[in-house]
């Protein structure tokens, strides 16, 4: 077994895999199990996570966008609140906290797979699918942490059917209004707006495949005019009825993310360590855009569709 412990800003996730400091603030592990598996000395309070949080680099004053895995972290008393007050602990007042609640759901059926359903149904689907409401529509595979974050007092969720976002803070009104219903993680979405405010990104226990700012990029690279597509939802109308809309967008294209963060960490720009028993990254939003832009100007090519 090997103590993990505070990773320093510009260390990489393979330097926290050779670290032997036995100084550690998170309880040693064993490297052979996954994070699910790994045994828990002690539990995770909002301090210990506070403590740890810090060390990772989070800051008072930061704009933070959060990607996470409850389960990843072990067990936390107290659950997602405590995890979302722990962040906003360090942030402070002048902090903004940030987190996706994308709906999948409210799109077209046609392209579902996960699970799919009868070709038969589409239409009705279309017909019936109630419109999405910042207030009532939750969020689908984001996970408990942003799912409770958006009900939290304070908390302002962006107007978009199928990839909003919540904010708190300062800079959570200009974050979340706005959101274009076309090119939705493009110019005019919270992801640039977050660009906009140099946010940064905290990777609690998921990988660079969960990392929705890798969607601005795509919108910014070279190849984003010629990748053109449309899509559908559920939107209201004036006299309160819903209709099915159109909008236009680009494919997405998530399978290289991974190895575009891989890439980004050689940089030497990713601060990486344990949180509870989570393997965490934090890193600039605007660093890995324009990071991830250059490499997919050089890496991809027009035969690459999306979804």
């Amino acid at each position: 077994m090997k103590p993990w412990c505070d990773i320093p800003a510009g260390r990489t996730c393979e330097d926290a895999l050779a670290c032997s400091d036995h100084r550690c603030k998170v309880a040693p592990v064993r490297e052979d199990l996954p994070p699910g598996q790994m045994p828990m000395i002690e539990p995770s309070t909002i301090s210990t996570l506070t403590d740890q949080f810090e060390a990772l680099g989070v800051a008072p004053g930061m704009t933070l966008m959060v990607h996470s895995s409850l389960s990843s972290l072990g067990y936390v008393v107290g659950g997602a609140p405590a995890v979302i007050l722990a962040l906003e602990s360090v942030l402070g007042s002048e902090g903004t906290l940030a987190m996706p609640t994308h709906t999948g759901d409210l799109t077209d059926p046609a392209a579902w797979s996960n699970p799919s359903v009868p070709e038969a149904w589409h239409q009705v689907i279309r017909d019936s699918m109630p419109a999405y409401r910042q207030d009532l529509t939750p969020s689908r595979d984001m996970g408990v942490i942003p799912e409770c974050f958006r009900k939290q007092c304070g908390a302002l969720r962006s107007y978009h059917p199928s990839v909003s976002w919540a904010a708190r803070g300062p800079n959570a009104a200009s974050i979340t209004e706005g959101h274009s219903l076309s090119f939705a993680q493009g110019e005019g979405s919270p992801l640039a707006r977050c660009y906009d405010h140099g946010a940064y990104v905290l990777l609690v226990g998921v990988g660079y495949d969960r990392n929705t700012s890798f969607h601005l990029a795509e919108h910014r690279c070279r190849f984003a005019s010629q990748k053109r597509c449309t899509r559908g939802a559920p939107m209201p109308t004036e006299d309160g009825h819903t209709r099915w809309i159109q909008y236009d967008d680009i494919y997405w294209y998530d399978a290289d993310f991974e190895e575009i963060g891989r890439a980004f960490e050689q940089t030497g720009a990713v601060s990486a360590g344990r949180v509870g028993r989570a393997l965490c990254r934090l890193f600039s939003q605007r660093s890995l855009v324009d990071f991830a832009v250059d490499w997919m100007d050089e890496n991809r090519s027009l035969t690459i569709k999306g979804e």
